[in-house]
């Protein structure tokens, strides 16, 4: 068989031209219109209009409250507030986020796959515990982690270790958010096409060799983004840590900053660029493995959102593969 080519022709292929975008109708509602996207524009122009006076007004009355005056905003441009407060409370916050995040993983997968056994002596208890730490308030869940397990031992007359504030904080962010990256596991495999699995079944491997030779791999790439995504939740989270007093970037950069010095308002404002300069990095990570997991050949599994809150089957169904 003769194949032809553009060095043996000299004839160029013709370059074919790719379709031009269109708006996609989604579920909920159909592609808008010329009137809807004009009227859609018009609404998001006075929405900017109105933030812009909300803002104006908020920065006024501070101002007016001489909230902006140089002497407030002084012990950010000395050394001593930065080794003494902010960097000891971001050293705490990353420790703090990095011990909950490995745990939370380990959390995840483990409980993520019970819900998916065979066994109900295993699902059952999984999704059990996976729906009652996602149930509770994480504030609460520090809180009675730091508190009663002592209270408990006092009233019996025991003796109990006492438990420290980076303790209840690392179990805290451990539970309610492993719950959540539990359920972004059982998505994850989920989302792997039933033909992977039931290739690998017929040509004779059995369901430990199913799960961690072909249905995991494929899912680890298409649920990362989503993992990333939640990681940025639990570095938030890990500001709740003020409710046991734990040393974080909260409590030391903005309450003890803005107790000592009187400029509460600058050292919110501080330290919320901070946060928001750590979560926009983790953020376009998040959105970085998104779109490398969409173009990924390794995978046919379909690549989760980012957004963890919009997983496919999160109920409390059987889940088995």
């Amino acid at each position: 068989m003769t194949i032809t080519t553009e060095a043996s022709t000299g004839v160029r292929p013709p370059v074919k031209k790719r379709p031009a975008r269109k708006q996609q109708a989604s579920v909920l509602f159909d592609a808008p219109g010329p009137r809807a996207r004009l009227r859609n524009n018009l609404i998001t122009l006075l929405g900017l209009i109105a933030l812009l006076g909300i803002a104006y007004v908020v920065v006024s009355r501070l101002d007016e409250a001489e909230q902006f005056q140089g002497k407030l905003w002084k012990p950010f441009l000395e050394a001593g507030t930065w080794t003494q407060f902010i960097i000891p409370g971001l050293v705490g916050t990353l420790k703090v986020t990095v011990v909950a995040a490995i745990l939370a993983l380990l959390f995840g997968v483990i409980f993520g796959l019970g819900r998916l056994s065979d066994h109900r002596w295993i699902r059952i208890p999984s999704g059990a515990i996976v729906e009652f730490f996602r149930a509770i308030p994480l504030l609460l869940l520090i809180f009675f982690i730091f508190s009663g397990p002592p209270t408990i031992a006092n009233a019996l007359n025991r003796q109990f270790p006492e438990i420290t504030a980076f303790t209840a904080v690392v179990f805290g962010l451990m539970l309610y958010n492993g719950s959540v990256l539990a359920e972004i596991v059982r998505a994850g495999i989920h989302s792997v096409p039933k033909g992977q699995s039931e290739a690998a079944y017929a040509i004779g491997l059995r369901k430990n060799g199913v799960m961690r030779l072909v249905l995991l791999p494929q899912a680890t790439t298409a649920m990362m983004p989503a993992i990333v995504s939640q990681l940025v939740v639990l570095l938030k989270d890990s500001a709740l840590g003020w409710i046991v007093a734990y040393e974080d970037l909260l409590n030391l950069g903005f309450k003890q900053v803005g107790s000592n010095y009187g400029n509460l308002i600058p050292a919110a404002i501080v330290i919320t660029l901070v946060y928001i300069a750590i979560n926009l990095g983790l953020g376009y990570l998040a959105q970085w493995l998104e779109r490398r997991g969409r173009r990924s050949r390794k995978t046919s599994a379909r690549t989760l959102s980012a957004d963890p809150t919009a997983l496919p089957d999160a109920g409390m169904g059987n889940g088995s593969v």
